[in-house]
């Protein structure tokens, strides 16, 4: 198993200490899987940023929106009817909670490596009933002037695929949720294929099937047709328990190249490839035997939720790759890769 990544000496890039609270009361827990993209001749990150109250001993206390503002819950930590075993889901009496509220921050950077947030860019936070538990996990894709911003919608109704679009990233349009529940991982081709846009995208399965990536078509970005299941989980793989989308293909000349990641049993996170064929991006030419990226510095171990790097952004300049992830739930970081080397490492199921 031969790791690809260069990770950045400097990482982690980005730490829950390093930003402020969006509000008076809340404290940062985590940072996650920035969205990127260049924007004004800088490098910018999407960041997730995720909040909860500051916990007092004897309680669980976490957030939602409601009416426009945030609602704290607070449950004595004995309630027989509390199931607070992960460190990311509340249950109690029925109902699932996410133990933080995550909304997206802007932050930019004239090196790719040190970022700032810049004044005059709004924070990006749930805004309908569906966003009620926050919005995660954002893909950035750039298309004909117009940048879309897929993202995970979270409720107490289920997880499902919200889209808003901006051209200044100062004003946005939002379309509301294109992919209802249970579904996440959404990424947007970033060019339109014989006149039509393309996303991958990954509906959650817990009894027939499985947690496998799938490709939708659309003749505008909003409403999504044509589905098929294209990747699927591999039995005693580091693969074996879920799969899904990370960042916008890119584009070479052997066809579109998806980095995805992969969990297995054990809740082990690493980051693979696939091929796509040029014209008909439904059929995969090639996958990844091995992972291309393996949790094994000490900010990917140990965090908020470890053994993990999750990506769902990335900048491609000739044929270097910088990858820009998630690390155990709780930094941000950075990694380069060499594009023409994950092609080769990748095991073809035909001539392509």
């Amino acid at each position: 198993m031969k790791d690809q990544a260069q990770r950045f000496i400097q990482n982690p890039l980005l730490s829950p200490k390093e930003l402020k609270p969006s509000r008076p009361g809340l404290e940062i827990t985590c940072l996650l899987n920035p969205g990127v993209f260049t924007f004004e001749g800088k490098t910018w990150l999407l960041v997730r940023v995720a909040e909860r109250p500051k916990q007092q001993e004897g309680f669980i206390s976490f957030p939602v929106l409601k009416g426009g503002g945030i609602e704290i819950i607070e449950i004595a930590s004995g309630d027989p009817y509390l199931n607070a075993d992960d460190p990311r889901v509340i249950r109690y009496k029925g109902q699932d909670y996410l133990t933080t509220l995550s909304h997206l921050r802007l932050l930019c950077s004239d090196d790719g490596v040190h970022f700032y947030e810049p004044e005059g860019y709004p924070l990006l936070q749930g805004e309908t009933l569906q966003e009620a538990f926050g919005v995660e996990d954002c893909r950035v894709a750039l298309i004909e002037g117009m940048y879309y911003l897929t993202y995970t919608a979270v409720s107490g109704q289920g997880v499902g695929v919200g889209l808003r679009k901006t051209k200044d990233w100062k004003t946005f349009v939002s379309e509301g949720m294109i992919i209802p529940p249970h579904n996440k991982d959404c990424a947007i081709f970033e060019e339109k294929i014989n006149g039509k846009f393309y996303a991958l995208h990954r509906p959650s399965s817990v009894d027939i099937g499985g947690n496998y990536i799938w490709i939708a078509q659309s003749p505008d970005g909003i409403h999504w047709g044509g589905h098929k299941c294209i990747v699927t989980t591999r039995k005693d793989s580091w693969d074996s328990a879920r799969v899904g989308a990370g960042a916008a293909p890119i584009k070479t000349s052997l066809g579109w190249l998806e980095i995805y990641h992969g969990a297995d049993t054990a809740h082990r996170y690493c980051l693979g490839a696939f091929l796509l064929d040029l014209d008909d991006p439904s059929l995969v030419l090639a996958r990844s035997t091995e992972p291309i990226m393996v949790p094994t510095a000490t900010y990917e171990l140990t965090g908020f939720f470890g053994h993990v790097v999750f990506t769902n952004g990335h900048v491609v300049q000739g044929d270097e790759l910088t990858i820009y992830y998630g690390a155990a739930d709780e930094f941000v970081c950075g990694a380069k890769f060499s594009i023409n080397e994950i092609l080769t490492s990748l095991t073809y199921y035909h001539d392509s």
